[in-house]
């Protein structure tokens, strides 16, 4: 069986005020989404999601080298383009 795609937190979880975190930026509940996620196209989608909303918000930069560098640790392709 093949690794599961990580979940897209890299272990920052500190929350502003509207609610994301300054990490990864989701909301507590997408966290909590996330880990309900069973199926492989699932979770690409979340993460392509979650990408899309990272442009919204801005300031997430930092974010997809720390997200390349934990699917690489766990030998799982990412939805992330490098």
């Amino acid at each position: 069986m093949a690794n599961k795609l990580p979940s897209p937190c890299i272990d920052v979880c500190k929350f502003r005020r509207e609610g994301h975190c300054i990490g990864c930026s989701m909301t507590k509940a997408q966290k909590k989404m996330f880990k309900t996620l069973k199926k492989p196209e699932h979770r690409e989608a979340f993460v392509t999601m979650l990408i899309h909303q990272q442009n919204d918000l801005g300031r997430y930069r930092h974010w997809t080298p720390a997200y390349l560098k934990k699917c690489a640790k766990k030998g799982v392709a990412p939805p992330v383009p490098a």
